[in-house]
């Protein structure tokens, strides 16, 4: 993706607080865009991630409840672009309320896209790892570092964001876009983090699951846009065990 400046522009982050959308608000201020972005609780910790973002550009934050839709009116206010991460969810108390309420907010913004001649754009991740600047390890990067049975699909989260703000500036760009680095499985990847990691001990033998991914995911029509991944599966690695390390929870 092209590193052209975008000052004058406007993005609203609606739910800027998590992995995937804190990184993608950095990209956003670092191409010069000003940038508005919404949390669930208006009162901001002083150690949040998102404040700490404020001294790269022109950064407001503001409090927002999905559910209420005047408090969205001053974030979306002059922005050209709008990327939403946050998702109601209508049956708290049901482990698959969230899943559920994802889908149905999805397939009523494809309908209301249609009806009122918005440009909408969706991006399909993978398993996303790589460094975060949260407080907290999110949970699909234990997740991806830990050996799980089946295959694999795997991007670093900075290309994630990248996909996002590339398919958002893409005049061309339309419908879905699936956004998968790089295909693999429990054992093939349990032998590259064994080579690289001897240190950890990490199981290479599986008898029964096959070595070669069954499942392959394309990013094919991402690709033929124009799109570029820039982390292979050595440097997701690489970047995702020094993060940990970081945080204490991987040893030297």
């Amino acid at each position: 993706m092209a590193n052209v400046k975008h000052i004058g522009k406007k993005a609203c982050v609606i739910g800027g607080s998590g992995f995937m959308a804190s990184l993608l608000i950095k990209q956003l201020l670092q191409k010069g865009y000003a940038v508005n972005t919404t949390v669930r609780d208006p009162v901001i910790p002083k150690k949040c991630q998102l404040l700490l973002l404020q001294r790269l550009g022109k950064l407001k934050i503001f409090g927002a409840d999905l559910t209420v839709e005047e408090d969205f009116n001053a974030p979306l206010s002059g922005s050209q672009l709008v990327f939403l991460f946050a998702t109601p969810n209508f049956s708290s108390e049901d482990p698959e309320g969230y899943p559920a309420s994802k889908a149905l907010a999805k397939k009523a913004a494809w309908k209301f896209a249609e009806e009122n001649g918005i440009d909408l754009i969706t991006v399909i991740p993978t398993l996303t790892i790589g460094p975060s600047i949260t407080l907290d390890i999110p949970t699909s990067v234990g997740l991806a570092t830990s050996l799980i049975t089946g295959s694999i699909s795997i991007t670093h989260v900075e290309d994630i964001c990248r996909a996002h703000i590339f398919v958002a500036e893409k005049e061309s760009a339309s419908g879905r876009y699936i956004v998968c680095a790089h295909n693999t499985s429990v054992p093939e990847l349990a032998g590259f983090l064994s080579q690289r990691y001897p240190q950890y001990k990490i199981q290479s033998e599986f008898d029964d699951i096959a070595y070669k991914t069954k499942l392959a995911i394309s990013s094919e029509k991402l690709i033929k846009e124009g799109f570029s991944f820039k982390y292979g599966i050595e440097e997701i690695f690489y970047q995702t065990v020094e993060y940990l390390r970081s945080k204490g929870a991987l040893k030297n």
